[in-house]
């Protein structure tokens, strides 16, 4: 079957949206470390600095194509962390676009993951 928009094309778009967000994490650490709950251990901006590092490792990852399984299922895993520590407490406040996104993001990654080394 053809595939009108190509799967690899999805997977770098993907990527350039998961560096995006990587890079903004660095542009804005003052303003996230603001999101970071207080029983995290360590300075709040060395985890925004390490999710932002994650997010650039993964779209590297897929974009050059090797590794990209597990950096697929890290980034997935991170997404999910970040969705319930951080979002989680905006849905009971009535606003669940964050966890929705970030869920919806981690998910897109399990399927970039498992598609790896299939035709």
């Amino acid at each position: 079957m053809k595939y009108l928009f190509p799967t690899r094309l999805a997977e770098i778009l993907y990527a350039l949206i998961m560096g995006f967000f990587g890079v903004a994490h660095f542009m804005n650490v003052d303003k996230m470390t603001g999101m970071i709950p207080d029983y995290l251990p360590g300075d709040g901006s060395l985890w925004v600095y390490l999710s932002g590092a994650g997010l650039i490792a993964a779209a590297l990852a897929i974009l050059i194509n090797k590794f990209k399984m597990p950096a697929c299922y890290l980034l997935a895993l991170m997404l999910i962390v970040i969705a319930l520590i951080i979002h989680l407490p905006a849905v009971q406040e009535g606003n669940p676009g964050q966890l929705l996104k970030d869920l919806g993001l981690a998910m897109a990654a399990l399927i970039i993951g498992n598609k790896t080394g299939r035709k």
